[in-house]
């Protein structure tokens, strides 16, 4: 890492840790691998892996129902998918915290990532969640902590954008 370079993985592990989160439900997403690799090292928290993303919400309603926090990881296509069960959430007054790395953005090489990269933040304000936009990697922990707290503490329904200018354009072709 370069000294200049924000360890943003590491400020999402420790907002996790810090808020007790103990599930984290996950679709493989190499935007998050260095964070599932992290939370599979933790004692305390179990990975709960998905087939779909939607599984994610009910995956963290039981959890939220057996006294424990959870997180949903998962790429901005994934959103698309859970429209329909982001309605449990909200109907329920569950807290959903959900982690979007996101696509369709700065750079993107596939057309295929564009449109519900540039749908995500207007599909989850449209289904009543709180969404933090993070484009600068130092902004990473806060703006984790804040949707944390307003999630665990005023069970809401809140989604941290991972601005692909933070995790980088993906290239198969260079």
């Amino acid at each position: 890492m370069e000294p200049n370079e924000v360890d943003w993985t590491e400020a999402n592990f420790s907002v996790l840790r810090e808020w007790r989160v103990r599930q984290v439900a996950y679709v493989p997403d190499a935007g998050h691998s260095e964070l599932i690799k992290r939370c599979d090292a933790a004692d305390d928290m179990r990975l709960v892996p998905l087939t779909t993303e939607e599984e994610g919400i009910a995956v963290l309603a039981g959890a939220w129902l057996g006294d424990q926090r959870g997180v949903l990881l998962m790429q901005s296509s994934g959103v698309g998918n859970c429209i329909n069960m982001l309605s449990l959430a909200r109907i329920c007054r569950f807290p959903l915290l959900m982690l979007v790395t996101m696509r369709g953005q700065w750079g993107e090489f596939n057309p295929w990532q564009v449109p519900m990269g540039q749908l995500t933040p207007k599909v989850l304000e449209a289904s009543e969640c709180l969404v933090f936009p993070v484009d600068d990697p130092a902004r990473m922990g806060e703006s984790v902590a804040a949707a944390a707290r307003m999630t665990f503490e005023g069970s809401a329904q809140a989604a941290v954008l991972i601005g692909q200018s933070v995790i980088g354009a993906k290239s198969f072709g260079k």
